[in-house]
């Protein structure tokens, strides 16, 4: 069984810094003992004096918000901080003194019953924590007892220094280090999916000295003590060291396994207890939470609104999360909108910054070319490739580097296979790659896990692997056969993204020493590959045996370092060994287009909003993409920002960052301000000479204007480190905004999280960034909105992100369709409840005023709290008809029609205001000085206020009616059950005894339901009411239709597949589209018709 497992094999990191056996002691960079680096663990011995000292805690861990003693107390402070809460308790206090026109009741109750509700809803949540707490406390590990023996023990009592025995599938109590497992090489499999949420498996190894703890009796004289950093928040990171016998052994990472994290694919491990209960990682990053305080201008708001929106943002998340068109049947993932309060934002996005790989592209590699000893193998061909031969206007051919031309063989069946695209006989034919596949490999990126299934397919199987070897099946071109050879692993220096490369130092069968290396080609070799491939270059160089023990002995002395620092001091000494390497060839791997992303692109451009691509792949690999995606074309005039010059290369080798930062103002900087912005934009006054004249540029600027021509700019990361500098970010934001795409490459996560801030800073706009890795997560959390892609990558991205799709096309969705919904709704609503409170609020004001301010309110107490708490919820436009909204030409989602604009709210209030005066003046001149019914009594302040009230009812509600767009089921219920409810309130409500329902008793049987005057001034009143708002829609949609109005009457008329008459809407777009594949189709036609004329 053992055997099946090791042949499951994990390669992206084979085995980190093995054979470390150096002491440390006296190391001048050691941190151990100082601040942050106190933690000192004695291991299999938690009862002794020593141990007892440093008094840890225990492994007891409470989620839980309240305890059966600061329930109640804590509660309600939590309940009137907000500041809503505290404003109706104010009121609700003030409603017990004389001056009060309502009962105490009245205005208390309702906020009992909000308070009331939210502490039990609390209190049920805090039960269910508190019932989770207990589970995993009460969960039981095996936990050395002494000589030997291990016993089941409740995960509460472990205490730092037990060493534990953690089985597979089971997680792990505490932060444990990891002394042996049941592998030989003692390494496990640990799937970290609770903490970050990625699926795939890490791979861990125990130190060398630990590894032969394989049986239980073993653990009996075990001892050691382990000096680390103290408890923090770093998942990723780890700092400390082992003692045994007196010989000190540098700990990493690789050795931590982390609370809550699971055991996989290995039998059990050996572990002792570093962290326990609240000093585990796991739980202080859970307790890193954000407190929000309220905001004060919700005291400005009615409670109705307050209420009311929250309530429909939950539903508009409830819509995104069941909407089937964003549901990614492959994969099984729908939308998921993990907060409802940016559901508005969705419609008011002006910018999208967008990663490339796994976002734009499937993350799915595919090995499909490779170069060795300068000779180009692969017949295969890329997207990007063929998007290049379309742009090109030339069919597509596969060229060797013969010349000779070789069309796709339509003949070959072989099944494909996955990672694996690579297509040349001249290396595939006579070979051993038919012979069925034993070895199924586990990859912590895609990339990698594409380049050793090409080496196996190629006749280069790695199939086995121990703590210090490694073993291949190889195929020999002599013998044709498989042979097997085995290399002695001696140092791995590890990849980080400073380096961008990785090496590895082994000993062949001949003695040799051989070091090999792999890494980003713009580090280790310039332009070796284009046609949008993620490339890498492979070099060697053999190492003489001085050299390798003098390396060996400086980065064991590194990594023995106990310090902070140690990454740094270990690159250093990797960086000398890493020098005058051979180049071997170079590795290429397609990254494919997602299905969509081009249309997309194309539909959000449409729509007025500006995209960005921030990556880290290499410039020519993003602008490729840019083109096969249509964010770049033919015609658009590229700005390219480097520091690719002879003279910039020169300043960066003497250091000089000062003259870099000038120099590259002044070769780029004052190029692009002459033709891109104003002088007066120029702060620094930049001068000097460019390739461009300023008469020159700006006479292309103003060619380009009301054209289809754009600007692209496209900069590095190395220039991107200027660019955001403090002095320069203003001048580069600007120059960003004029040009229509921009591409950042070789963007680190900080430059990508830098430049997100800039934008959303510098435009003041709503920005939305899209990203499916964990070098996204900053980008995602420094924009308004971050949402997650859930790819291969895992789910780190996710994670952090407001909202999570599968795919990048779900976004056309999600930005045109619900982002419109959702913020055409919340505006509207706003809107109307505007109108309504106001309705409702002027008419009682009028009544006070013909009172003479009696201080008696027109209504009953509870008659109030009935329109308070009524709603809408609609919906405006089908879908589709929005989609087709964006291709007719109608960019602006932000036009006065639907946006919460100062001058629309107060049209509204206005509207309420008219609507409050007919109502009252009608009402109360229609039942004044004459009978109300058959018995000749006159209307009282009952009778009035009824009736003022039902012509409220049903103004406002039919108002709604006139407001939405079209009727579905739920409009009918709202509608007309509020009005159908409102009579059955003032029955049940009169129904009770006249010490609660005091001048309503019984008015509506006895006093208006008998009365036809009643009957026929609330039918008056209502359609006089709203007459001039239906008067003003009319007009307005016949004479002077909005955007969407538009729409509607070609819906109406049943011409939206008519082209002439679309084109002719089309005209009053509010922006030329300068980006998308309907941006390039217009260049094109453009350029077609000035070389017409020019050659008339």
């Amino acid at each position: 069984m053992r055997g099946n497992r090791r042949r499951k094999l994990h390669f992206s990191k084979i085995y980190s810094f093995t054979c470390g056996k150096a002491s440390f002691k006296g190391d001048e960079n050691s941190q151990i003992g100082g601040p942050g680096f106190s933690r000192v663990v004695y291991c299999n011995e938690p009862d002794s004096f020593e141990a007892k000292i440093h008094n840890y805690g225990d492994n007891y861990v409470r989620t839980t918000k309240y305890t059966l003693a600061t329930f109640l107390p804590k509660s309600l402070f939590e309940q009137f901080r907000r500041v809503a809460n505290f404003f109706f308790l104010v009121t609700g206090t003030l409603s017990f003194t004389p001056l009060a026109p309502y009962t105490a009741v009245s205005a208390i109750f309702p906020l009992i019953i909000v308070v009331a509700a939210t502490m039990i809803k609390e209190g049920i949540e805090d039960v269910r924590r508190k019932k989770q707490d207990l589970e995993v406390n009460n969960r039981k590990v095996k936990v050395h007892k002494g000589d030997g023996v291990f016993d089941y023990t409740e995960w509460k009592g472990l205490r730092v220094g037990d060493v534990v025995k953690v089985e597979k599938d089971e997680f792990f109590p505490a932060d444990l280090l990891l002394l042996s497992s049941s592998y030989e090489d003692a390494v496990c499999y640990v799937e970290t999916m609770n903490l970050d949420g990625e699926t795939n498996l890490k791979l861990k190894q125990a130190l060398e000295v630990t590894s032969l703890l394989h049986e239980d009796f073993s653990i009996r004289d075990f001892t050691a003590i382990v000096k680390c950093e103290d408890p923090n928040a770093n998942l990723y990171s780890f700092v400390g060291g082992m003692e045994i016998e007196e010989q000190q052994y540098p700990l990493s990472p690789q050795q931590l396994l982390l609370r809550d994290s699971k055991l996989r694919n290995t039998d059990y491990v050996y572990g002792v207890v570093v962290f326990t209960g609240h000093d585990t990682k796991s739980t202080i990053c859970g307790n890193l939470s954000l407190s929000v305080s309220p905001n004060a201008i919700w005291l400005f708001i009615p409670i109705s609104l307050y209420v009311s929106v929250e309530i429909v943002k939950v539903l508009q998340s409830i819509f995104i999360n069941q909407d089937i068109h964003m549901y990614y049947e492959e994969a099984d993932k729908p939308a998921h909108a993990r907060t409802s309060n940016l559901n508005e934002e969705l419609g008011q996005v002006d910018t999208i910054l967008s990663d490339k790989t796994g976002t734009l592209t499937c993350n799915s590699m595919e090995f499909i070319k490779c170069s060795v000893a300068g000779t180009a193998y692969g017949r295969g061909s890329t997207e990007v490739e063929r998007a290049i031969g379309r742009r090109k206007g030339s069919p597509l051919v596969h060229e060797n580097l013969n010349g000779e031309n070789h069309m796709e063989d339509l003949s070959d069946k072989k099944p494909p296979i996955k990672g694996f695209n690579f297509k040349d006989e001249r290396i595939m034919d006579g070979n051993w790659v038919n012979e069925p596949n034993a070895v199924s490999y586990e990859a912590e990126s895609p990339d990698e896990a594409a380049f050793v299934i090409a080496a196996r397919e190629l006749g280069f199987e790695f199939y086995k692997r121990t703590q210090t070897s490694i073993s291949l099946h190889e195929f020999d071109p002599v013998s044709r056969m498989k042979v097997e050879r085995s290399y002695k692993l001696l140092n791995v220096l590890e990849f980080n993204s400073s380096r961008k490369r990785m090496s590895v130092i082994v000993r062949n069968e001949e003695g040799k020493i051989i070091l090999f290396s792999k890494g980003a080609d713009s580090v280790m070799f310039e332009r070796l590959a284009e046609n949008g491939l993620r490339t890498l270059i492979i070099a060697y160089r053999e190492l003489g045996e001085e050299e390798y023990r003098e390396f060996d002995e400086k980065f064991t002395l590194a990594k023995n370092s106990v310090s902070a620092d140690r990454e740094t001091l270990i690159d250093e000494v990797a960086q000398n060994i890493e020098r005058d390497l051979i180049l071997l060839g170079a590795t290429a791997v397609e990254d494919k287009l997602q299905n969509g992303v081009p249309d997309c692109i194309d539909k959000l451009a449409q729509a007025g909003i500006k995209i960005w691509v921030l990556t880290g792949d290499k410039m020519e690999t993003a602008i490729n993409i840019g083109f096969s995606c249509s964010l770049l074309r033919q015609g658009m005039k590229q700005i390219y920002i480097n520091l690719d010059t002879p003279e910039i290369q020169a300043l960066e080798k003497a250091g000089e960052k000062a003259a870099i930062a000038k120099i590259l103002l002044l070769n780029g900087y004052s190029l692009i301000l002459s033709f891109c912005l104003s002088p007066r934009s120029n702060p620094l006054g930049i001068k000097g000479k460019c390739p461009l004249s300023d008469k020159r540029g700006k006479a292309q600027l103003n060619a380009s204007k009301g054209s289809s021509e754009a600007f692209a700019l496209i900069i590095d990361g190395k220039s991107l480190t200027y660019a955001l500098d403090d002095d320069v970010k203003k001048m580069f934001l600007e120059l960003a905004i004029c040009c229509a795409s921009v591409i950042c490459c070789r963007s680190s996560p900080k430059q990508k999280a830098l430049v997100t801030r800039l934008v959303k800073s510098g435009t003041g706009k709503t920005t939305l960034a899209i990203g499916d890795g964990a070098n996204d997560v900053g980008m995602l959390q420094e924009a308004d909105i971050g949402v997650g892609i859930s790819g291969v990558e895992g789910m780190q991205a996710v994670m952090s992100s407001d909202i999570a799709i599968a795919q990048f096309r779900y976004l056309e969705r999600l930005l045109l369709v619900h982002g419109h919904w959702c913020y055409r709704r919340v505006s509207s609503m706003i809107c109307y409840f505007f109108y309504k409170n106001i309705v409702f609020g002027f008419s009682l004001f009028l009544y006070e005023a013909n009172a003479s301010f009696s201080a008696q309110p027109a209504y009953n107490d509870w008659f109030c709290h009935f329109i308070m708490f009524s709603s809408h919820h609609f919906r405006w436009l089908p879908w589709e008809f929005l989609t087709k909204m964006y291709l007719l030409g109608f960019a602006s989602r932000r036009s006065s029609e639907c946006t919460v604009q100062l001058v629309r709210i107060l049209s509204w209030m206005f509207n309420g205001l008219c609507s409050a005066i007919i109502i009252f003046f009608f009402c109360t001149r229609s039942l004044e000085a004459q009978a109300f019914n058959q018995d000749g009594k006159t209307a009282g302040r009952d009778i009035l206020g009824a009736t003022i009230y039902t012509c409220i009812v049903w103004t406002v509600n039919l108002q709604m009616a006139l407001a939405i767009s079209y009727f579905t089921l739920i409009q009918h219920i709202v509608i007309w059950g509020s009005i159908v409810f409102w009579y059955i309130f003032l029955l049940a409500y009169g129904a009770l005894t006249p010490s609660f329902s005091t001048n309503a008793y019984k008015v509506f049987i006895e006093a208006l339901a008998p009365a036809p005057f009643y009957w026929i001034i609330t039918l008056l009143v209502v359609i006089t009411t709203l007459i001039p708002y239906f008067s003003y829609t009319a007009l307005q949609m016949r004479f002077f239709p909005m955007y969407h109005g538009m729409i509607q009457w070609i819906r109406y008329e049943g011409r939206s597949n008519d082209p002439e008459y679309c084109n002719m809407v089309r005209q009053r777009s509010i922006r030329p589209t300068t980006v998308g594949f309907t941006a390039r189709v217009a260049a094109g036609s453009s350029r077609v018709k000035d070389r017409t004329h020019n050659h008339q």
